[in-house]
């Protein structure tokens, strides 16, 4: 097997920990001793033993690592966490080479766990499916090299392009356009994202929970921006089932458990200072967020820039003739790739990013 086949091990095995390791990234390891693999190991949960930890244990004869090779997703970390330093796991195992994917730009590593190795006489080399692990840990790379979250947008529309019909009263249900499949998929996304943001108009009109229901998995944290405050704290949002943060221009004095009040700028018409709004984002260690709506939220989003992935799911069995329109995408088709392509039924998902 080549290096890249070894590697590509690697980051199959790191991809089990979406969803459970966060805010750390997705790791695997595996260890090769005579063209074939006698260990392997990935991060699994987030505070417990690291990739290389795990490969090195499964091992079960330990004295061939002094004579083996490990194979590992991201340069191994150098310093105390919440676990000890792999750095000094692989030289004290006495393991001759490693083959690393990426380097971590975590400050705390960032070149100095591959120093570390170098120094003790491991062999290193690096940059091996360089491109491919930096997509699987997305995520973390955006986090850590621009200072704040990695950012989806999501939508479901109609055949004829509307998000909802249009609604005088909050009485008044909110268009029906995911299929219970594609619900089910929705949640599980969620329950891999650290957060999910909606504005106020939404929050009062579909009064909607945020919360994984269909699957099993973690609670993302629920964020409303709120400039005015005018959400009612009746409202399920306030429900202190789970971390909720709300964004405003001016913290109230009132005090709800589970839910803290952020302040941050807005501009006179009411936009948000996305400069503001990220910064705080990325102080809260919120590193990665699903932007759910609505439609003028949606939108100023794609208007600024500030986004990542588009998961847009459409059901062409639903045609509603007006309505509220879906986001606007025009101006940026000449940057947008479609890299995948779900079908739920009458319903598909549509799978965005930059190119």
């Amino acid at each position: 097997m080549t290096d890249e086949e070894y590697m590509r091990r690697c980051l199959q095995l790191a991809e089990k920990g979406l969803g459970n390791v966060s805010p750390n990234p997705m790791v695997g390891a595996v260890i090769v001793h005579d063209n074939a693999i006698i260990g392997e190991g990935y991060h699994q949960q987030y505070g417990g033993p690291h990739a290389e930890v795990n490969a090195i244990a499964s091992v079960k004869d330990q004295s061939l690592l002094s004579q083996s090779t490990m194979y590992v997703s991201l340069e191994p970390c150098c310093h105390y966490g919440k676990t000890p330093p792999c750095a000094d796991l692989i030289i004290e195992k006495k393991i001759p080479e490693v083959v690393i994917c990426n380097r971590d730009p975590f400050p705390a590593v960032d070149g100095k766990g591959i120093e570390k190795l170098q120094t003790a006489g491991v062999k290193v080399r690096y940059g091996v499916m360089n491109e491919q692990g930096r997509w699987l840990n997305r995520r973390f790379f955006t986090f850590h090299e621009q200072k704040r979250p990695y950012i989806f947008l999501k939508w479901a529309q109609t055949e004829d392009g509307y998000i909802d019909r249009l609604r005088k009263n909050i009485t008044d249900s909110p268009l029906k356009i995911s299929s219970p499949e594609s619900l089910i998929a929705m949640h599980k996304f969620r329950s891999y994202e650290t957060a999910i943001l909606v504005g106020p108009n939404t929050a009062i009109m579909d009064n909607p929970s945020l919360t994984v229901r269909y699957v099993d998995g973690k609670q993302p944290i629920r964020i409303l921006l709120d400039r005015d405050l005018k959400v009612p704290q009746t409202s399920r949002l306030y429900d202190r089932s789970c971390l909720t943060y709300v964004i405003t221009k001016q913290k109230p004095a009132v005090v709800i458990p589970n839910v803290e009040f952020l302040e941050c700028t807005f501009y006179s018409d009411g936009r948000v200072d996305f400069s503001s709004f990220l910064s705080l984002l990325y102080d809260k260690k919120i590193e990665s967020l699903i932007v759910e709506g609505g439609k003028l939220l949606l939108q100023s989003f794609i208007d600024e820039g500030v986004w990542d992935e588009i998961r847009m799911e459409q059901n062409h069995s639903l045609v509603v003739g007006n309505g509220v329109k879906a986001p606007v995408l025009n101006e940026l088709r000449n940057i947008i790739h479609r890299y995948s392509y779900q079908i739920f039924g009458d319903n598909d998902v549509t799978y965005m990013r930059k190119s």
